[in-house]
């Protein structure tokens, strides 16, 4: 049986829902705060979880010997995710501090902790029947080291280039294209990789198609309330429009998104119905409160 492997990310979420996002410099006030589980791994394990066939699903990541981390990894395994390769060490469990505006944006801050320890040694059992998911929220040599493994087993790799790191060079993101089958960004992620190996446009779907052409890789762009595309490297394309709706909170709406279109890809469905289910169910994320809250089951992409 196939797996989906997501070596990545796992927070503790303290989200506060505040008038508008704090500028630099200013002090806002909020009426309260949620403690949640996040982290765009965790995350993005939930939301492959709650449409997979129990057991498909597991995480790779690491968390802090304190409530926090049991916590997380409780979470994890209430959805159905495997937590057998999640470490627990000295450090302590990663935090993201959220501001949640009335109109649905947010602002996120992350402390690694934990997750700035995670290795890839727990990613030897991987194989040609493996989807590996990836971020950019913990170390890069481990994460480029995991994604090189399976792809030399023939294994499928995905990876969600978010955020991108200010110091990632030119060299290191080809080879993070060299080892990865599918990417996903956002427009503006789209374009600072593709200005980053020295393409100099400004449109954002030039640079996914520029990408994906010299990466040889499927790049996707999530672009809101405009949808998604898919640019191929034969230059080939698909567009799915997004469904409209008015949100309460887009915190975990991409990876909402990375996880139904990894598990799409892994029982085999084709592009067109992969992306559109992944758009549909980002969509329905951003319908509730938190990350994870809103990310839906299989019965609700139907």
């Amino acid at each position: 049986m196939s797996e989906i492997t997501i070596f990545g990310s796992i927070n503790v979420d303290l989200v506060a829902g505040v008038d508008t996002i704090a500028r630099p410099g200013e002090t806002v006030l909020a009426s309260g705060y949620a403690t949640l589980c996040g982290g765009k791994g965790a995350n993005q394990a939930v939301a492959a979880a709650r449409v997979s066939p129990q057991g498909r699903v597991a995480m790779v990541g690491r968390v802090g010997r304190d409530a926090f981390g049991q916590r997380c990894i409780d979470n994890l395994a209430a959805n159905g995710v495997n937590v057998d390769r999640v470490t627990v060490g000295a450090e302590p469990t990663g935090c993201a501090f959220i501001s949640v505006s009335a109109d649905g944006e947010n602002a996120i801050t992350v402390a690694s902790g934990a997750n700035g320890c995670l290795a890839a040694d727990a990613t030897a059992e991987l194989s040609a029947t493996t989807t590996l998911v990836l971020q950019m929220e913990v170390p890069f040599a481990a994460s480029l080291l995991a994604a090189q493994r399976v792809r030399a087993t023939g294994g499928r790799v995905i990876w969600n280039l978010a955020p991108v790191p200010e110091r990632l060079s030119e060299a290191e993101l080809r080879a993070l294209l060299e080892a990865t089958s599918v990417l996903v960004m956002n427009e503006h992620e789209a374009l600072t990789a593709a200005q980053r190996v020295g393409w100099t446009g400004t449109d954002f779907e030039a640079a996914a198609a520029v990408l994906a052409a010299d990466g040889g890789v499927t790049c996707i762009v999530t672009a809101g309330p405009l949808g998604a595309r898919a640019f191929h490297p034969d230059g080939s394309r698909q567009t799915v429009a997004a469904e409209r709706i008015l949100p309460i909170d887009t915190t975990g709406a991409g990876d909402t998104f990375v996880g139904i279109l990894a598990a799409g890809l892994d029982e085999g469905r084709g592009w067109q119905e992969v992306l559109a289910r992944a758009c549909r169910g980002a969509s329905l994320a951003c319908l509730a409160h938190g990350a994870q809250r809103g990310m839906p089951t299989a019965e609700q992409l139907s």
